[in-house]
């Protein structure tokens, strides 16, 4: 059967019965019994403060309007399409410059198409801007099948882009969104005019595993390794989970609001003086976007993206002769030192601020910075 390559017009519209049973859950939810003297809001070193979640369950269910959340992603145009069998949801802003760039927002986990929202406005002037949401996240629900890995997703996000009309087009990506423009890039070299990457200083953990290590690191450099690694060693719990075991915190991501709340507002906290903090994010954002993970389901199976990539054993690459850029937020000089080391990226900024999610935290540099990747390549 040949597949139907449509783009079907789609508005999220959820009904009104699931708003309701949201605002019922998140009322009768069973709360742990608090441990006395550990009632600091800002304290994340066990994990998300239950002082800070009681206050974020609050606001979700009294004092958030999804409504006018969902109105506000209505703004935008919005698509679904079948690639390989799967439904992909998709975001295309369309620019009223006609010599626009077309430019393919790609996102990981636990963002979703809502991470960019505030990057749009910033955005309009110079692009047309895409965002898929990668299988089994958001809207590109349900799965149709286990198998979606970078690789496999890769290739069905060249293919929206030629259902859209793009046979040349930018690409930014943070999280494993960097590895899926990065495979672009590797993959359809002929059609991507360059890539530019949002990082943050928690890749340091990921040297001497997925990326080499320099043999040329001073003491005081390995030392300062040492200490992302230990940092990062202990954020693993989640990636572990996901990596081998998503099927165990599926159900409960499905089932319990408050559960999917703290797996995911964790993971936005901040670091601040050695330690980390409560998010620098908007908090009705970061509630829309939690809420599209509760409506849709995709707790469960947006984790399967771990799985698949775990197994699949696929390297982070780069397309040789693509232009570049890398935007590296809560910057540490180590980060070029390690992934950088023979200054082989043309495009490369630092900047004090921000962290991992760099289009809720400081949509403005991000959009600057692309920008003007995208003018020095054009």
């Amino acid at each position: 059967m040949t597949e139907n390559t449509a783009l079907i017009p789609f508005r999220i519209d959820i009904a009104q019965a699931d708003i309701d049973d949201l605002h019922d859950r998140l009322a009768r939810n069973r709360w742990p019994h608090p441990v006395p003297g550990r009632d600091d809001r800002t304290d994340f070193r066990r994990g998300i403060p239950l002082t800070y979640l009681q206050e974020l369950a609050d606001r979700w269910g009294d004092g958030f309007d999804w409504r006018a959340q969902e109105a506000k992603l209505n703004e935008h145009e919005q698509f679904t399409t079948v690639v390989d069998g799967q439904t992909f949801h998709l975001v295309h802003a369309r620019s009223t410059n006609p010599d626009a760039v077309p430019l393919l927002l790609s996102h990981g986990w636990p963002g979703s198409f809502v991470e960019y929202q505030r990057l749009l406005p910033l955005l309009a002037e110079d692009f047309h801007v895409i965002i898929p949401s990668p299988p089994g996240f958001g809207f590109s629900t349900p799965l149709s099948g286990s198998g979606w890995e970078l690789a496999r997703t890769t290739d069905a996000y060249a293919e929206i882009m030629t259902r859209l009309g793009y046979a040349r087009f930018a690409a930014h990506g943070t999280d494993m969104g960097a590895g899926i423009v990065g495979r672009l890039a590797a993959v359809h070299s002929e059609r991507v005019i360059g890539t530019h990457v949002g990082g943050d200083r928690t890749w340091l953990g990921l040297v001497g595993t997925k990326f080499p290590s320099p043999a040329d690191l001073s003491p005081a450099e390995i030392a300062q390794l040492e200490e992302a690694h230990a940092e990062s060693a202990a954020e693993r719990g989640y990636l572990e989970m996901h990596n081998h075991r998503p099927d165990t915190i599926g159900p409960a991501l499905t089932d319990s609001p408050v559960g999917l709340l703290a797996w995911i507002a964790e993971k936005f906290k901040r670091r601040i003086d050695g330690g980390h903090r409560s998010p620098d994010v908007d908090v009705d954002q970061l509630l829309t976007s939690i809420s599209v993970y509760w409506f849709t389901r995709s707790g469960a199976s947006s984790v399967q993206f771990y799985y698949e990539a775990e197994h699949a054993e696929l390297d982070f690459v780069m397309g040789i002769g693509v232009p570049s850029g890398w935007a590296v937020f809560d910057a540490h000089p180590l980060v070029r030192r390690t992934m950088d080391p023979f200054g082989a990226i043309g495009h490369w900024n630092e900047f004090a601020v921000g962290g991992h999610f760099p289009g809720m935290e400081e949509p403005a540099l991000l959009a600057g910075d692309i920008r003007a990747f995208v003018r020095g390549i054009s």
